[in-house]
């Protein structure tokens, strides 16, 4: 919950940071893009401080380093302190979900893993709830300084909290010993060239980065300038996908956890109509009520981005499912710090949020194009697999579409 919050901390608040900072849109979303690059180049190295010293210690140093963060940005007023800032609560953010990945891996079956992973985004986006409406009115009332030191030192207390977690059922977890880097990359390279490791990197990128963006960065403001709605409105809508965000997970998590080869289909259904409605976002204005439906049609992406940890993680082997979360993670957080980006860029060159969306519907296109390729792959794969008398992780039944990954392979 607090690192959604602080992650999605500068979205209804973009408007004032502008202001605070004197920068322009390409500027504000450096914010974002800093933080995002900082939480993706910070995956595999989180996996490897997870293993050496355990879950407990490493989200202990994340909810000091989240405050100190935030500390930070609510005090400075220079816009290089300011990215200094979101940096340190990057830090902090990127060493928090895979922490959380190693200790349901610890504390749960397999089977109740894509419930529990559901389970703890869905209370994560009780933060992304708080980063809306609850976060506008207290930036209205009570200022940006006291709004951002008072989450800041909350954040900082709760490190005596995580201190007191069981890294397994039993206690400590085993320590392993000081990795070398030619054995890092060699690890990630073999884990990379599993075709399973692959689709779950393009479906955590194909499905997070649309509603990821519109709720940590851009949604607010596009609401507000491109479809005239008021900022009590904008943050209204923001929290509508956070809502579906927070139901939804924990029942696709049930679904995918008893019928795992649903999983792909669940993609392939919200990959087709995103972009459809992104097609109609940019025919111009539209009513509260239907921009309303369609971010919480969009929002479905995040819960099912988590179908990509569940496909890394069936299609390695345990030794190597922390690096697999690593990389599959990366996915979903380089699509949306592309997008982040983009955008700005192309809103200091056009002042227009119709031609700037477009950046967020290339990336969920070419996101889409590759989980595709790679879906049919990895069945490819699998019916090798299966063919050599092998135990797969997920039996599914070949489709005429099969073939030609078939005799490629």
């Amino acid at each position: 919950m607090a690192a959604v919050f602080h992650r999605g901390s500068l979205g209804v608040a973009s408007l004032e940071a502008s202001n605070r900072f004197g920068v322009g849109p390409a500027a504000l979303g450096t914010f974002t893009v800093l933080q995002l690059l900082v939480y993706a180049s910070m995956q595999v190295p989180t996996g490897l401080l997870v293993d050496r010293f355990g879950p407990r210690r490493i989200l202990t140093a994340a909810a000091l380093l989240m405050g100190t963060g935030q500390v930070l940005f609510a005090l400075v007023t220079s816009y290089p302190l300011g990215l200094v800032a979101r940096a340190v609560l990057g830090f902090g953010d990127a060493m928090t979900f895979i922490s959380l990945l190693r200790l349901a891996s610890a504390h749960f079956s397999a089977r109740q893993y894509s419930l529990v992973v559901s389970l703890t985004a869905a209370l994560g986006g009780l933060g992304n709830l708080a980063a809306t409406v609850p976060l506008t009115l207290l930036l209205h009332n009570a200022g940006w300084t006291t709004t951002f030191l008072v989450t800041g030192l909350v954040t900082g207390v709760y490190a005596i909290v995580a201190s007191r977690l069981k890294d397994t059922p039993h206690g400590p977890a085993p320590r392993t010993e000081a990795t070398k880097i030619r054995d890092v990359a060699r690890g990630v390279r073999e884990t990379w060239r599993i075709p399973g490791t692959r689709l779950g990197f393009w479906v955590h990128f194909a499905t997070m980065q649309l509603p990821a963006v519109l709720t940590l960065l851009w949604g607010f403001p596009y609401l507000v300038r491109a479809h005239g709605l008021s900022e009590a409105v904008a943050s209204s809508v923001v929290g509508v996908m956070v809502i579906v965000t927070i139901v939804s997970g924990p029942l696709i998590g049930a679904v995918i956890g008893r019928w795992p080869e649903l999983r792909m289909f669940l993609v392939a259904g919200y990959l087709v109509v995103a972009v459809g409605l992104w097609a109609v976002l940019l025919l111009g204005p539209l009513p509260p009520v239907l921009l309303g439906v369609v971010f919480a049609v969009l929002s479905l992406g995040l819960p099912l981005s988590a179908i990509g940890f569940s496909i890394g993680r069936d299609y390695n082997p345990l030794s190597r499912v922390g690096t697999a979360s690593g990389v599959v993670n990366v996915g979903g957080f380089l699509a949306t710090t592309l997008a982040a980006l983009g955008i700005g860029l192309v809103l200091d060159i056009t002042d227009s949020f119709e031609y700037a969306m477009i950046v967020s519907v290339v990336l969920t296109t070419l996101g889409t194009w590759r989980t595709a390729v790679w879906w049919r792959r990895t069945r490819a794969h699998v019916f090798a697999a299966q063919a050599r008398g092998e135990q797969v992780p997920v039996r599914i039944r070949q489709r005429r579409w099969d073939s030609v990954a078939l005799s490629a392979s």
